[in-house]
């Protein structure tokens, strides 16, 4: 239950990040004149609720396993991120990305054996 609970956590984080994304490039970026109209956008609005969730979420699983094991095990986020800045924002992903994005995923398969 509680590598669910993580992996939930993961997919919130992400997800908060591309309904902000989305909101920014709706809202033609942030600058200091247009702060608080996108501050108040509802995508924003929507990504500040999806990282609350993710947030409580993250207090379950740091109560039932040690942060050594939590925390490096979410960086699963960042390979994640990759993937949607490729497919959906249509992102050009140098290769020394992808690179790092293979050390993390080695780190995480090398992390979980027990």
């Amino acid at each position: 239950m509680v590598y669910f609970a993580l992996l939930l956590n993961i997919l919130l984080l992400v997800t908060g990040q591309i309904v902000w994304k989305i909101g920014l490039d709706k809202a033609g970026g942030f600058q200091l004149q247009n702060a608080v109209h996108v501050l108040l956008s509802p995508l924003i609005l929507l990504g500040i609720f999806i990282y609350g969730v993710a947030t409580v979420i993250w207090l379950y699983v740091l109560s039932r396993l040690p942060i050594s094991v939590a925390y490096p095990l979410q960086s699963f986020a960042y390979a994640l991120a990759l993937l949607v800045a490729f497919l959906v924002f249509k992102e050009t992903i140098p290769l020394n990305r992808w690179i790092g994005t293979a050390v993390i995923l080695t780190g995480i398969t090398i992390l979980s054996w027990k």
